[in-house]
Parts: C-alpha cells; sequence; structure tokens
C-alpha cells in the first residue's frame, strides 16, 4: 500500500512541470508575467500581456520600414503595382522599397487592430471573472498568439486595390479619437497628482508639496511659452505660413482662457481640485499636438521636416519632390508619448468619478478577504470575481485605437493613393489641429459642467 502511495506521489511530481506549463499557456490565470509581479492582480497582469501584443506589432512595424527588410517585400503581391497591367511610376528619386515599407506598416497595423476588434466584440458586457468569456480574456494566452500570428500573415496578402485608401481613412479617424483618449489620461494624472500632494500637504502641514505644485506648474507653463516661440521661429515665415501662425496663435489664445477659468473662484468652489497644474499640463499637451500638426505642412518653407532625395543623397526639399521620414522629431516624440500613454491606460486605476465613467473603469475596489487567503508570492489572483474593475470591451477598442494610431504615426500620414511620393498632406494638419480644439473643448466642460448642471453630481 505504502509503496502504491509513493510511485503514485512521484508520478504527480513529475507531471507538475507539464501541468503547469499548460497552466501557463491554457489556463484562466496569466502566469507568464507572474515571476516578474508577485501576488499581482489579474486584471493588471492581463492588460499587460494585451498591450505587450500591441507593442510586438509596433516593434514588427519598424521592422518593415528598415531597408534591409524593405528590398525583401518585392515578393509579395502588393509589390508596387496600381492595377493589372501597371507598375506605378515612382517620382522625385524614391525607389519602390520606400512605398512598400508604409504599406507593409498598414497591413501589419490592419493585423493587430483587427486582433484587438475580435475581442472587443467578443468580450462586450462581460460583468466578472465568473463569465466563461472572461477565462478566455485572462489565459489562453499561445493561442490568443497563434491567433494573432495567423491574422498578421493573412494581413500581408491583402492585394492591395483600393485597401490602402480605405484603411487611411480608418486611421484618420482612429487617431483623431485615440489623441482625445492621450487628453483624458493627461487630465486624470494631473487631476491624481494635484489631489495627492495637496492631501500630504494639509497631513504633514509642510509647504515643500505647495512648493512641488508651484514648480511643475511653473514648469509646464514655461516649457509651452519656450514651445510657442520655437514653433514661431522655425515653423512660420514674415510673409507666408498663414495657416501656421493662425494655429499657434489660436491655440495660445484658448490655452490662456482655459487656464483663467480653471482658478475662477466659482469654478474652484465647483471643483476644489482644479487648478493651474491640470492646466499647465493641457497647455503644454496643446502645444505638443500644434508642434505635430505643423510638421505635416505640406510646404517647404512652412515646414523644416520636408527632405528629398537626390543621387543618393538626403538634402533640404526644393520646391519640388520633398518627401517627409518617419524618424524625424515629431514622430519619435510621438512614439514615445504613445507608448507612456498605453502603458497607462494598462496599470491605470482612477479615482476620479468622471473619467472613470468616460474611460469605462471603476475605481479599483478593495481585495476581498478570500482573496487574500489565496494569494501566493509569484501568482496573479482573482480581482474580479464579484465585478470586472474595467470594461474588457472599452479596453481593446482603446487598443484598436492605438493601432490605428501608431499605423498614422509611423507612416507620416502618407496617403497611398493619393501620390507616388511620401508626402504630408493637409489631411494630417487639420485632423491633429481639430484633435487639439476638441480636446481643449473637453476640458473646458469638465470645469464649467458642475455650475451647467448644478443638480447632477461631479464630485
Amino acid at each position: 500500500m505504502d509503496g502504491r502511495m509513493m510511485r503514485s506521489m512521484r508520478l504527480n511530481e513529475d507531471d507538475s512541470p507539464g501541468q503547469d506549463t499548460a497552466s501557463c499557456l491554457c489556463g484562466s490565470a496569466p502566469c507568464i508575467l507572474c515571476g516578474c509581479c508577485p501576488s499581482s492582480r489579474n486584471s493588471t497582469i492581463s492588460r499587460l500581456i494585451f498591450t505587450f501584443f500591441l507593442f510586438l506589432g509596433v516593434l514588427v512595424s519598424l521592422i518593415m520600414l528598415s531597408p534591409g527588410v524593405e528590398s525583401q517585400l518585392h515578393k509579395l503581391p502588393w509589390v508596387c503595382d496600381e492595377g493589372p497591367g501597371s507598375t506605378i511610376i515612382l517620382q522625385s528619386h524614391i525607389d519602390c522599397g520606400s512605398l512598400l515599407g508604409h504599406r507593409a506598416v498598414y497591413r501589419m497595423c490592419f493585423a493587430t487592430a483587427a486582433f484587438f476588434f475580435l475581442f472587443t466584440l467578443l468580450m462586450i458586457y462581460v460583468r466578472s471573472s465568473q463569465d466563461p468569456r472572461a477565462a478566455f480574456q485572462n489565459g489562453f494566452w499561445f493561442f490568443k498568439f497563434l491567433i494573432f500570428v495567423g491574422i498578421t500573415v493573412g494581413a500581408f496578402y491583402i492585394p492591395d486595390g483600393s485597401f490602402s485608401d480605405i484603411w487611411f481613412y480608418f486611421g484618420v479617424v482612429g487617431s483623431f479619437l485615440f489623441i482625445l483618449i492621450q487628453l483624458v489620461l493627461l487630465i486624470d494624472f494631473a487631476h491624481s497628482w494635484n489631489q495627492q500632494w495637496l492631501g500630504k500637504a494639509e497631513e504633514c502641514d509642510s509647504r515643500a508639496w505647495y512648493a512641488g505644485l508651484f514648480f511643475f506648474t511653473f514648469l509646464f507653463y514655461s516649457l509651452s511659452i519656450v514651445a510657442v516661440a520655437l514653433l514661431f521661429v522655425y515653423y512660420t515665415e514674415p510673409d507666408a505660413c498663414y495657416e501656421g501662425k493662425v494655429f499657434i496663435s489660436l491655440n495660445l489664445t484658448l490655452c490662456i482662457c482655459i487656464s483663467i477659468i480653471s482658478v475662477l473662484p466659482k469654478v474652484q468652489d465647483a471643483q476644489p481640485n482644479s487648478g493651474l497644474l491640470q492646466a499647465s499640463a493641457v497647455t503644454l499637451y496643446t502645444m505638443f499636438v500644434t508642434w505635430l500638426a505643423l510638421s505635416n505642412v505640406p510646404d517647404q518653407k512652412c515646414n523644416p521636416h520636408l527632405l528629398t532625395y537626390l543621387d543618393n543623397e538626403t538634402i533640404l526639399a526644393g520646391p519640388e519632390g520633398y518627401v517627409t521620414q518617419w524618424w524625424d522629431a515629431p514622430s519619435i516624440v510621438g512614439l514615445i508619448v504613445f507608448i507612456l500613454c498605453t502603458l497607462f491606460i494598462s496599470v491605470r486605476s482612477s479615482n476620479h468619478r468622471q473619467v472613470n465613467s468616460l474611460m469605462r473603469t471603476e475605481e479599483c475596489p478593495p481585495i476581498l478577504e478570500g482573496a487574500q487567503e489565496h494569494q501566493v508570492a509569484g501568482q496573479a489572483f482573482d480581482n474580479e470575481q464579484d465585478g470586472v474593475t474595467y470594461s474588457y470591451s472599452f479596453f481593446h477598442f482603446c487598443l484598436v485605437l492605438a493601432s490605428l494610431h501608431i499605423m498614422m504615426t509611423l507612416t507620416n500620414w502618407y496617403r497611398p493613393g493619393e501620390t507616388q511620393k511620401m508626402v504630408s498632406t493637409w489631411t494630417a494638419v487639420w485632423v491633429k489641429i481639430c484633435a487639439s480644439w476638441a480636446g481643449l473643448l473637453l476640458y473646458l466642460w469638465t470645469l464649467v459642467a458642475p455650475l451647467l448642471l448644478p443638480s447632477r453630481d461631479f464630485s
């Protein structure tokens, strides 16, 4: 009897590694990252892994833009063919590989967006981890990776035709919405920051926290003023670039207005936590978006980022043949902001009710006693048995918009069917400027909404 029990225990011990591996790949707990995140929440780990899928798509897109890979893309069915029996005649010394790299990014980002859109539909109305679909949200990572790879491979065999033209408009709309989401997250971050430091100042009865808030507010406004000066110097001319002058001046005026409104006595009474820190952060972000917009102006006199190729050398753009590269300064900074924003979406847990309502999330619930008892170091625990802490569907929709935004960023808003040269268009300029205006109006609404709708609870 004892011998059979010992053999059974040895068999169980031998099987445990395989069972653990299968649990990681197919189970409901995302234990792939658990070793790095001891006693982590199931919801947070799942979001981080999905964000890793997005970053993997971004990495592949960057690789597709490298010259070595572009030269191998000629073997694919959509190589530089404008239609049956016709071939693109490239202008301005731009070879076919440059166009292929941008079209490859379109397909990679299409695959990424399609992957997350599939989960957007699949996870509609998931209320708790007791829903069977929640197991697929928080586990089965190996199979989800296979689905992601399959969609990616299929996307690269889509014939060009009108695909790039239609997908461009999806990218424009998605990027516009994602710029607004970035602003919402920035307001949320600044609000939480201001609230925490004011709370610490009251608890510790120390002026150091007030000094810190003043310092960063002054820093953000100083950087905004410097940005305005640089925009006027590098993106305008005395007798030209009137659109740029209007955009810079108008956004500066609007930022001054919202800064004044944020400290009005009535606004302060209705919104005690509003202040110049949030307004300064919004002002700096508005100047950043204005910079991104002006960097897409298709006029070499008003845009120092326009480049051209001539005899294998890169020179400043002339009257004709100007092109753009994705790795210019605005695109690199935009990529960094995109990464930080996407990571913040993955780990955020706001204490601002309006932001939670807008972003379809809830305040981070306390850990239940039962969950505490089942916590094991190096393993994720289920913190959503009584209710999800974020909308699964809306989270994936945000990643869909992020995929579209990074597609437009990496291709510098190149419109494939409009020209055979990689040039920026006024479409990019107007979309970004309108996004900056919409963001300012959104922040203004958060300030005046309690005054206009006194019967509603905006606490």
